[in-house]
This record gives C-alpha cells, sequence and structure tokens, in this order.
C-alpha cells in the first residue's frame, strides 16, 4: 500500500500595515507611496507584490523575495501564490534599488516580461512594475512603456 500526503493550502495574515493613503491605486505614484512605506529604506533588495482587487483596491501586499544589496530572485509561481490565494484580479510589482538609484535594470525589464506572460495565462494581470529608490523617487515600467 502506498501513502500520498493530502495538504491544506493556507493563506496567512502577518501583520498591518498602517498606511495614511487610500487602498484604491489610481495611478503609478499611489503604487510607489505603498511600496515606500512597505519597504522604507532596507539596506538589500526586496521584491513585493500588491495584491488587487477588480476595483483596484489593495487587498493584501507580499514580501515574494529578499535579496542581496543588488539582485534578488524572483520567480513567477512565488509572485502568484499569494495573488491567486488571494482572488486577486491584478497586482503590481515593485522593488528597491538600495543604491538609490531608480532606473529600471534590463533584468528588471526582463522579468518583468517574464510575469507580464504568466499573468496573461493565470487571468491576473500585472499592470506595473514599480522601482524605488530614494528621497521619493521612482520609475514605473508601465509609463515607460517597458510592460
Amino acid at each position: 500500500m502506498s501513502s500520498i500526503t493530502v495538504v491544506r493550502v493556507e493563506l496567512v495574515k502577518e501583520r498591518i500595515l498602517k498606511y495614511e493613503g487610500s487602498r484604491r491605486i489610481r495611478c503609478a505614484e499611489d503604487a510607489a507611496n505603498i511600496f515606500q512605506e512597505y519597504i522604507g529604506s532596507a539596506d538589500r533588495e526586496m521584491f513585493v507584490t500588491i495584491i488587487l482587487s477588480a476595483k483596484h483596491i489593495v487587498n493584501a501586499i507580499n514580501t515574494v523575495s529578499l535579496g542581496i544589496l543588488d539582485s534578488s530572485i524572483v520567480h513567477p509561481r512565488e509572485v502568484f501564490k499569494p495573488a491567486i490565494l488571494s482572488n486577486a484580479a491584478s497586482v503590481i510589482v515593485g522593488h528597491n534599488h538600495p543604491s538609490g538609484d531608480p532606473e529600471p535594470s534590463p533584468e528588471d525589464v526582463a522579468v518583468t516580461r517574464r510575469l507580464v506572460e504568466a499573468g496573461k495565462i493565470l487571468g491576473i494581470d500585472v499592470l506595473d512594475h514599480i522601482v524605488i529608490g530614494d528621497e521619493g523617487r521612482f520609475v514605473s515600467l508601465k509609463a515607460r512603456e517597458l510592460l
């Protein structure tokens, strides 16, 4: 006789982020403000997903990857797992550049395009990728037409 493990998948609320602004995302700046509040002045790259409802209300935030000074590993399954469990209509991804320069790297563009393609298959749109720098600076890959 063989044994098969039965599993249950569960989304766990880790904590609540107190945020002064609206939970509705209307533009890249709204998302950038949330990323800046959540990531703060981290000394390593953090890749984060904002999980949105059909009306672009933030349902949740998930840290996908905590990297090193200048890179982090990002795989579509890690981005979309919490999005699926949170019944996301769409997501906005973002990460910080600890150097303070929010200019997207070629790797940033490549991972974004991979995530957009994966999202199309899953039916969860990737609306934007925001790169956070210092002093409130950020770059929207959507605004740069790099999605």
